[in-house]
């Protein structure tokens, strides 16, 4: 599913309630307690800190959709169109990094490796 898509699944969710969009900085803490959930997840997957022999596993997967879901929400409620968005991250990425690390093949400009 493109970016646009999860917008318009998470637009048509929130507008089934009348209590609509939560206001931007409710919506970030929000997202900052998934952020939490994800950390705490991988900490103890693969970190130091195991869980309680109680405690179940939570799948990495949903608690990155968890995220992005939360993510299309705050996107929504400022009216950001995150492809649009995320396009314009990509291009920067692609030009402020394009030597940065060392690539594992060929360029697309036809440049070898250093």
């Amino acid at each position: 599913m493109k970016l646009k898509g999860i917008q318009k699944e998470v637009d048509l969710w929130i507008k089934q309630f009348k209590l609509g969009y939560f206001k931007p900085l409710e919506i970030l803490a929000r997202l900052m307690e998934e952020v939490g959930e994800l950390a705490r997840e991988i900490n103890h997957q693969f970190g130091p800190k195991k869980k309680k022999v109680f405690e179940k596993d939570n799948n990495l997967g949903d608690e990155i959709a968890d995220i992005i879901f939360t993510l299309a929400c705050l996107a929504n409620s400022l009216g950001i169109d995150l492809e649009k968005a995320f396009k314009r991250v990509i291009n920067k990425y692609n030009q402020r990094d394009t030597d940065r690390w060392e690539r594992k093949i060929k360029e697309r400009t036809g440049r070898k490796n250093k």
